[in-house]
């Protein structure tokens, strides 16, 4: 019994991670195959549903942005679907169950540091890409990258996977050296990874996390990284052989015509014609954008906090995202008051990769309504601990 619940429990967070819902191989959503038994079979008891605020105010967040505004019902459906899923899975499988809810966890950033693995080989053996369609069952589209088709979905991969990797060696007191090999290896990652977004959150991610835990010391602390960091990078990574594949080689040859920073102004210019978000002019983003000569073919800022205020407009958007977000920032900042609280370590480290993610979706699309896997995990893991803490049945049960 308790293998099975590990089996589907690893293959419900295996779906989640890497983005698995409806393949050639699946033909009804993959995360509702492998968590419906959980839910049903395995559930913790007769839980009353902790997450009706959530569900109502993401489906009409789903609704007016994927459905009024881009007029997408299969990507509404597809991810609402997803949502309700992972609360489901959090509200009725983990319930009360510390044991559950930390084994999910480390199940979740195993798989993380799984698709890190494979860039590595993927770096340097291009039959990785076959292992790597095998592995999401669908077909690679950009190379190098983890489990994922694209580079920008490992992004977020390594932008979850790096911060609280390292944040987990100081809080859990690790040895210095051994906080300087993980160190290391998320230099490694970053810099094969190919994503400059993920560079500036775990740099962000990480001195914030140094300057709340050591203050003044931090400086300290960033200096000998940055120290580290050029050493290492001067004596392990500048003369690698596979000079294409990096992030330094990515940003010198970088197309100008796609930089961040000029499709954010040029979606601005657009945000300044249409100031109470597009639905309210009767207008999309095909609309907006057939004069632009950046925007002509259809790309996007890659700024998902943008595009959504964009459509949604000020009111309506910031609010929606102020309800979302509150329940999250309320519990993190908690945890922060306390940062050496041993008993908030695992919380806090939760919470910094939540803010990397949230960091790396101001330069992509993908975020946490678009059912992004790291960033809905994340999310609803900080809630859930919250609620398992204010539960009078909050209990340390075995796994079954």
């Amino acid at each position: 019994m308790k293998l099975i619940v590990i089996v589907l429990m690893f293959l419900y967070l295996y779906s989640l991670a890497f983005g698995v819902f409806m393949t050639e191989t699946f033909r009804l959503p993959a995360p509702f195959l492998f968590s419906f038994p959980l839910i049903l079979l395995f559930r913790e008891g007769e839980k009353a549903f902790l997450y009706t605020k959530e569900l109502l105010v993401f489906s009409l967040a789903l609704l007016c942005y994927y459905v009024v505004g881009i007029g997408d019902f299969p990507s509404f459906f597809a991810i609402l679907i997803n949502f309700t899923i992972c609360l489901f899975y959090f509200n009725y499988f983990i319930g009360t169950n510390t044991a559950r809810y930390n084994l999910s966890i480390f199940v979740f950033f195993l798989l993380l540091g799984l698709s890190s693995l494979v860039l590595v080989f993927n770096n340097y053996y291009e039959e990785v890409d076959g292992l790597r369609a095998l592995l999401v069952d669908d077909k690679v589209l950009q190379s190098p990258a983890g489990i994922s088709t694209t580079q920008f979905t490992f992004g977020y991969h390594l932008a979850a996977f790096a911060p609280f990797l390292l944040i987990y060696t100081f809080l859990f007191h690790k040895p210095l050296f051994m906080r300087l090999f993980v160190f290391l290896i998320c230099l490694v990652l970053i810099y094969l990874g190919m994503q400059r977004s993920v560079f500036i959150t775990f740099v962000c991610t990480i001195s914030l996390f140094l300057m709340l835990s050591y203050r003044v010391k931090a400086v300290f602390f960033i200096a000998v990284a940055v120290f580290f960091s050029v050493v290492f990078y001067n004596l392990a990574l500048k003369n690698d052989t596979n000079s294409r594949d990096n992030i330094v080689a990515k940003n010198i040859n970088n197309d100008p015509e796609f930089n961040r920073t000029l499709l954010t102004s040029e979606n601005l210019k657009i945000y300044s014609d249409y100031p109470f978000g597009l639905v309210f002019y009767g207008k999309n983003w095909s609309d907006v954008i057939y004069r632009n000569q950046i925007f002509a073919t259809g790309i996007t800022s890659h700024n998902a906090y943008l595009m959504f205020i964009t459509y949604l407009g000020p009111f309506l958007g910031l609010g929606l995202l102020l309800i979302i977000y509150r329940g999250v920032i309320r519990i993190g900042y908690n945890a922060l008051k306390e940062i050496r609280n041993k008993e908030n370590a695992l919380l806090i480290c939760l919470c910094f990769s939540f803010i990397a993610v949230s960091i790396n979706a101001a330069a992509h699309n993908g975020w946490l309504l678009s059912a992004d896997g790291p960033t809905l995990f994340l999310y609803f893991s900080i809630l859930h601990s919250d609620k398992m803490k204010r539960s009078p049945e909050y209990n340390h049960a075995v796994i079954y």
